[in-house]
């Protein structure tokens, strides 16, 4: 399809999608989302020039995986978004099936984006390009083509690449999927961003002590944080544990140091991202200010996705809140963002017993709890957390037989963070320590009741609507 033809049914979709979208009870009051078609992994997240930027894998022309675009939200204040032109569509043999993720970077006062192109043959196989694009006067992007075809020793599942400047060079890391289809990440560096040189791997299944973990390592993304290299990335196949790692793909963390002068790197274990039923790809950057934010799609490939309510008006997953990110004691911890707090609309307060509270209007809240004993938070009788104080169990029924599902997080909790937005619940553990990050769609009115006989104390906000412009 001409890139003009594909513009033009992209126009006629969202004119004729978007109202649906909106008007859908299901559609987030404050969360980043499609304006109709499909959303997932977020890309290109950067400040530049004074306002953040967040692309996002978009599918205009319906709710399944096909047609990857890239679409373009920009900000002042991580708040107050507005809508930008498309930056990538699929219109050249080298990402003819898809402009896939990437991330975006400063290069001499250029905002640059590195992106997979992917491309798939008629007998099932497929292969991979490296490429770039630099933003015009008009806010565009023009493409500079690939810069790096598919390296030997590797299957046609390589993409999502990661950029950073560290010194004089560029670096990069890139999943991939090696002959003995297992995941690795690859470690690059570059001069100019358009000679790569392959440093090696780095990390995957097999390497680093840690058995095996997986047949495909999606979405890497290294930074510093702290004393530490920390590594997130999305590793597909590693095996169910009876507590953790439960969805159809997982996000993760390792960390340890990053030797730049021998490529290795040292690391400890791998950690669960987020204990929901719905996080994935999550990529990072930093503020003006230097704090590390990361967002994440809230949704997981191969899962339940399709059965979900909102396709039947033509739309289908949201970004997460933004989350500053901090290392405490070895560990990687989520916060929301404090410039949420601008959404805060009358603070109210309770102590006393679980039972006696409230019954909560949850449709767009925000709820700080305390708790020392055993407490059920009920979620319109649609989702159930259970807090025990060795381990909180989230329970919502499945999509498809409407059997209860399980997500746990193991350990003692004193404290949650919950933000509700219409069809989304994200709960944040003793500060950041967890994170639960799920999709539901109960009836609305939505309420959230508390159960038990232990004491609480609460502090809780409705949210006000804050959507893109």
């Amino acid at each position: 399809m001409a890139s003009s033809t594909r513009l033009a049914t992209i126009l006629k979709a969202v004119m004729h999608g978007q109202p649906k979208a909106l008007n859908d009870s299901y559609y987030p009051g404050w969360h980043l989302a499609p304006v109709t078609g499909l959303l997932n992994d977020p890309n290109g997240f950067i400040h530049f020039a004074g306002r953040y930027h967040l692309f996002y894998q978009w599918n205009a022309l319906g709710c399944q995986h096909q047609h990857k675009c890239w679409g373009h939200w920009s900000s002042e204040d991580l708040l107050h978004w507005q809508h930008e032109p498309i930056a990538l569509m699929p219109d050249d043999d080298y990402d003819r099936s898809g402009c896939y993720s990437g991330s975006a970077v400063d290069n001499a006062g250029v905002l640059t984006l590195i992106y997979t192109g992917n491309v798939k043959f008629e007998d099932g196989s497929r292969t991979a390009w490296q490429c770039l694009a630099v933003q015009n006067s008009t806010g565009g992007f023009d493409k500079l083509g690939p810069v790096l075809a598919l390296p030997a020793g590797y299957t046609g599942h390589v993409r999502d690449p990661k950029v950073w400047r560290h010194g004089e060079h560029w670096y990069m890391v890139l999943g991939a999927q090696d002959q003995q289809l297992q995941g690795k990440v690859l470690l690059l560096r570059s001069e100019n961003l358009r000679d790569w040189q392959n440093l090696g791997e780095i990390a995957g299944s097999g390497l680093g002590g840690l058995g095996q973990a997986g047949y495909m390592w999606e979405c890497p993304d290294m930074f510093s944080l702290g004393d530490r290299n920390w590594l997130i990335c999305c590793p597909q196949g590693i095996a169910r544990e009876e507590k953790r790692f439960l969805n159809t793909h997982a996000s993760a963390w390792i960390s340890g140091e990053l030797d730049y002068e021998t490529a290795s790197f040292r690391h400890g274990a791998f950690h669960e991202l987020d204990a929901g039923f719905e996080f994935y790809a999550p990529q990072t950057t930093l503020t003006a200010d230097g704090r590390r934010l990361l967002v994440g799609w809230m949704g997981v490939p191969d899962g339940e996705e399709m059965c979900q309510p909102t396709v039947s008006n033509g739309w289908i997953h949201q970004m997460t809140c933004l989350r500053e990110l901090s290392a405490r004691d070895g560990k990687l911890y989520q916060q929301p963002v404090a410039e949420l707090q601008a959404l805060r609309v009358e603070e109210q307060v309770y102590h006393g017993s679980a039972d006696n509270a409230p019954v909560l209007e949850a449709q767009r809240l925000e709820l700080l709890l305390e708790c020392q004993g055993d407490i059920t938070l009920n979620f319109a009788d649609n989702m159930i957390l259970q807090w025990h104080q060795h381990e909180l169990r989230l329970a919502r029924r499945s999509l498809k037989t409407g059997e209860w599902l399980y997500r746990y997080w193991v350990g003692a909790a004193n404290r949650l963070q919950i933000l509700c937005d219409h069809s989304s619940v994200e709960i944040f553990i003793n500060d950041g320590e967890g994170v639960m990050s799920s999709r539901y769609f109960p009836p609305h009115p939505l309420q959230l009741t508390l159960i038990g006989h232990a004491e609480v104390q609460a502090r809780y906000w409705s949210l006000r609507h804050c959507m893109v412009e």
